[in-house]
């Protein structure tokens, strides 16, 4: 019998996630998540959503709500839970950020992403979909793109687009590419032209939805359908959600963040990666243990992801193992009850909700 109790009061752990989407991706995962999972191949499942509430766009679906997180050993949907029992799960706060760990083998759609405003008026949302993303691993010749290389108006990335039917990849020939390796940290605001290029690991925060618009007829050897580029939107509106002013080098600097180290002692340093100065839709840190070093989880509701190293997670009557690849929510209910440790080393991503 489920225990809703035991559930909603401490780390909420959730079964594998894995999303599908137009590109390949996620060979790494067999090492990174070490669970059986994953097989150690390229797929066309290489995002992996944490602890979500978000329901993906896809042109097809595998099971009844995907990119919903189900809570671990259960059949409970995350969204559910977090209906169902809000006091405990958000207190008076809002859960308002959609954290995925993404690879590619590939190099992404070129894209953009909308506004709150843009959002607002055509899908009636409040949320866009800017977001952050810290580099973890990379594959030889990982590369990040931000802005145009030079300055195009909408007219002629229309005529562009348009081209791409038979000159695959002449929209990524568009593009800034920036060589990146692990720790580096980036933030895409809402309107700026990007892509993953292939060979890059990433821990993605960003706003809670998956307003994607990538006019693009290609993705390698996947044929982009107009539903999927412009997301059910006139292509002369869609194409409206670009920030056409930013480009060249420019877009790198725009783009680029650089952590703030806020604590570092022997045992325990903890990074400032994206703070509300950065953007209110979010904010994240890195939190490196050894030794026996320990924090507390002080804040809730926030989502934690090992990226390296094992530990425990400590709390009154409660001890929990983790890993490399383990992640939880934790509930507001469960502010500053419970620590995170290390014996010999560990490091967590932390991720937060909006500035509340």
């Amino acid at each position: 019998m489920t225990d809703i109790k035991k559930i909603i009061s401490q780390p909420v752990f959730f079964n594998r996630n894995r999303v599908y989407r137009i590109y390949e991706g996620g060979k790494p995962y067999k090492d990174f998540f070490d669970d059986g999972y994953d097989d150690g191949t390229d797929n066309y499942f290489p995002e992996e959503w944490i602890a979500s509430k978000v329901k993906a766009i896809n042109p097809k679906y595998f099971g009844k709500r995907d990119g919903v997180s189900v809570i671990r050993g259960t059949e409970i949907f995350f969204d559910d839970l977090l209906r169902d029992y809000s006091a405990e799960l958000l207190g008076n706060r809002k859960y308002d950020c959609l954290v995925k760990l993404l690879d590619s083998a590939v190099r992404l759609p070129f894209q953009v992403h909308p506004n709150k405003e843009f959002s607002l008026k055509h899908f009636n949302s409040p949320y866009g979909k800017t977001e952050a993303w810290l580099v973890v691993a990379t594959r030889p010749g990982a590369k990040l793109y931000f802005g145009f290389k030079d300055k195009i108006t909408k007219e002629q990335l229309s005529k562009l687009e348009e081209k791409s039917e038979v000159e695959k990849d002449i929209m990524g020939n568009l593009l800034h590419g920036v060589p990146v390796k692990a720790g580096d940290v980036w933030l895409i605001k809402a309107g700026l032209i990007h892509a993953i290029g292939a060979g890059c690991t990433i821990v993605e925060i960003q706003e809670p939805t998956d307003f994607t618009i990538q006019p693009e007829r290609w993705c390698n050897n996947y044929h982009i359908s107009y539903e999927e580029e412009y997301i059910g939107l006139e292509k002369e509106v869609a194409l409206g959600a670009i920030n056409y002013d930013i480009f060249g080098s420019s877009a790198e600097e725009f783009a680029k963040v650089n952590p703030k180290i806020v604590i570092d002692t022997p045992v325990y340093k903890k990074t400032e990666l994206i703070t509300y100065k950065d953007t209110p839709c979010f904010a994240g840190n890195r939190h490196e243990l050894k030794n026996g070093g320990s924090f507390v989880m002080d804040y809730a509701p926030s989502v934690y992801l090992c990226v390296e190293g094992d530990g425990k997670i400590i709390g009154e009557n409660y001890e929990k193992n983790i890993k490399r690849g383990d992640y939880f929510y934790l509930p507001f209910i469960a502010e500053g009850k419970f620590i995170a440790t290390s014996d010999k080393s560990i490091t967590l991503i932390e991720c937060l909700p909006s500035k509340q």
